[in-house]
């Protein structure tokens, strides 16, 4: 046997020890290109922090001895947000981005066999966790309109009794929301626990299942800093939920998982509420004017979105109409992987510039001169 051959053996061989379960997935990966003009492909707001606010969280970033640990949950931060959020801070818990609380979740909720209820379409880190756990997914499908079935939803919870059921409204990737009533309805049906992702809720006409905490305990809420609060490259996000129940997602949880700049700069952004009000009110109107401009172009089928994003499709198939938008500098997201969303795309409401470059590109893509 050759040299190269028993190499490919004995990576064979050790690979095996790994888990078919990780196996199976493919890692999670958005493509794009470097230095692209107009990057609208990931719910990202377009605006960064102010330099006069970057520099004053250097400036407080350099007291900050870096060769000690922060503490395990970087308690200034959440004490701050339970003042604003008028929760206890014993119910908060804070996390490297919302996508850490996913996995904690797993941790906490889910082995082998556990039924899981998710609507569909959602975002894909919720099935993939569930399987990487070894629980059963229980995919509840939309209306005709893609607006959740909340009576198909109570239904699932009451058949499968599931440990965890999640929900994200606005809903990551159609951008609708569910209403307040039909998240009651699925928390006073569930017997486990029922997870809000709320990462665009700034964005949202519908109120927060926050008012359900105090009624139902089974209810989660996650929450992000990445997209009105503009801090996608830093990881903060946060779940509020009943003390008793944060007690025991934190053993689950692994520690020193908000490093001190991170928590720094979400501190001043907290402290600067009129910049985030701004800048939510700069995006709805983003995302309205891109809405209307879809639905102006004649053969373009537009999802109405109370999130920061527009959910499109048009007559031409999503991978030539992106590679022609990506000729043009301009990056939008496929979402037709989805077997509820064939032939979709979605856009995140950039600057009026960014917008304009788009709807450009778009209208020379469907009508080539």
């Amino acid at each position: 046997m050759t040299t190269v051959l028993r190499q490919a053996a004995a990576l064979e061989a050790v690979l095996r020890h790994i888990r078919p379960a990780v196996r199976r997935e493919r890692p999670y990966h958005v493509g794009g290109l470097p230095d692209v003009a107009v990057k609208l492909n990931q719910n990202e707001s377009p605006y960064d922090l102010p330099d006069d606010l970057k520099r004053a969280v250097l400036e407080a970033f350099m007291e900050i001895p870096f060769n000690r640990y922060p503490t395990e949950q970087p308690d200034r931060l959440r004490h701050a947000l339970a003042r604003r959020l008028e929760h206890d801070p014993d119910g908060l818990l804070l996390s490297n981005g919302s996508n850490e609380l996913t996995y904690t979740l797993g941790l906490a909720l889910v082995e082998a066999g556990t039924p899981v209820v998710l609507p569909r379409p959602l975002f894909s880190l919720y099935e993939t966790m569930v399987r990487l756990f070894g629980g059963k997914v229980v995919g509840v499908p939309p209306r005709p309109d893609l607006h959740f079935d909340a009576d198909a939803l109570v239904a699932a919870v009451e058949r499968h009794r599931p440990a965890l059921t999640v929900l994200a409204s606005p809903n990551n990737p159609t951008g609708l929301a569910m209403p307040l009533a039909d998240i009651e309805r699925l928390a006073a049906a569930a017997e486990g626990f029922v997870v809000v992702d709320e990462a665009y809720v700034e964005f949202n006409d519908e109120p927060s299942a926050r008012h359900l905490l105090d009624t139902y305990p089974n209810v989660l809420v996650m929450r992000t800093f990445s997209k009105a609060f503009g801090l996608a490259g830093l990881r903060v996000g946060y779940l509020m939920g009943h003390p008793a129940v944060v007690a025991e997602l934190l053993k689950a949880r692994l520690p020193f998982m908000v490093d001190r700049l991170a928590e720094t700069v979400a501190l001043a952004l907290l402290e600067r509420p009129e910049l985030v009000t701004a800048r939510v009110a700069e995006l709805k109107a983003s995302r309205q004017a891109l809405t209307q401009a879809l639905q102006a172009i004649e053969g373009v089928e537009v999802l109405p979105s109370q999130a920061n994003f527009v959910l499109f499709r048009t007559p031409l198939e999503p991978r030539p109409l992106m590679a022609r938008l990506a000729g043009k500098g301009v990056l939008v997201r496929d979402m037709s992987g989805y077997p509820e969303l064939p032939g979709y795309l979605r856009v995140n409401a950039g600057t009026p510039a960014e917008n304009k470059a788009f709807l450009g590109a778009l209208k020379e893509a469907l009508h080539p001169t």
